[in-house]
């Protein structure tokens, strides 16, 4: 799906909140390149923050810097499993209101291997802990929110990748830890979780008319989630609506984990 076409598509859950509710806030969004993370960096920057998007393939980077319909976003590169590269990146940033920390990846059969293991919980939960940290300075002065990406595969198990269950399940305990680290400064940590939602990384199974059959089968709304459906939850987690929430993980999945 094209980035216009996305565009056109956010409806409700944007719509559902005030024009301007992020005017004059800064948002940081790590995997914002695709899927989730751009979804969630185009509905901040609807409702008016200036975002910067991270990711790590340049040639993606600058197709969506020169891309119209995605004004408001600055996509830049950064590796986020890189401690000094994090830390210079946020220093130079002047103001920081909000963090979300999307990076992810999964690597199913492989991840059974000791190399390709350590690389999956680097890049999706060490990641998260090293950006909190370079942010915490900067998210204590506005009195910020971060907002961590998780997984139903927090709760249940998928036996083709074992590091990405492992890292999903640990950012559940890195929320609340954070939540109670950064909260007597006024930072609120909490996390979502999505379930089956078409992205890139899902294409394999909603392509396939079998899984994506049975899948959208045990959901209770009956379908497949769309990587817009996770953004509204992330705006409230975000806003002062959600004032008095941290250290808890909404789940976003359209009743999938509860189902049978």
């Amino acid at each position: 799906m094209e980035h216009g076409q996305l565009q056109q598509q956010r409806g409700d859950e944007v719509d559902a909140f005030r024009a301007g509710l992020f005017d004059g806030k800064t948002v940081l969004v790590s995997g914002g390149t695709s899927g989730i993370g751009l979804a969630i960096a185009q509905g901040f920057a609807q409702l008016g923050a200036m975002v910067i998007a991270t990711g790590s393939s340049q040639a993606k980077l600058d197709a969506l810097n020169a891309d119209r319909t995605l004004s408001g976003i600055r996509f830049a590169r950064l590796d986020v499993r890189n401690h000094d590269d994090i830390q210079r990146f946020v220093d130079e940033l002047d103001t920081l209101d909000v963090l979300v920390n999307a990076a992810g990846v999964a690597r199913p059969a492989d991840e059974y291997r000791d190399d390709v293991f350590r690389e999956v919980i680097d890049v999706n939960l060490t990641a998260a802990m090293r950006l909190s940290m370079a942010a915490r300075v900067k998210l204590e002065k506005r009195q910020g929110a971060i907002v961590n990406v998780a997984s139903m595969l927090s709760y249940i198990a998928d036996v083709e990748v074992p590091a990405y269950c492992a890292s999903k399940t640990g950012m559940l305990g890195l929320t609340r830890s954070l939540a109670h680290a950064f909260g007597i400064a006024g930072v609120r940590v909490n996390a979502i979780a999505p379930g089956y939602h078409r992205t890139a990384m899902t294409r394999a199974l909603w392509e396939d008319p079998a899984s994506a059959n049975r899948i959208a089968a045990r959901s209770a709304l009956k379908r497949w989630g769309e990587a817009d459906d996770l953004v509204g939850a992330v705006l409230f987690l975000s806003s002062k609506a959600s004032a008095f929430i941290t250290g808890a993980t909404l789940p976003v999945d359209g009743g999938y984990v509860s189902g049978v």
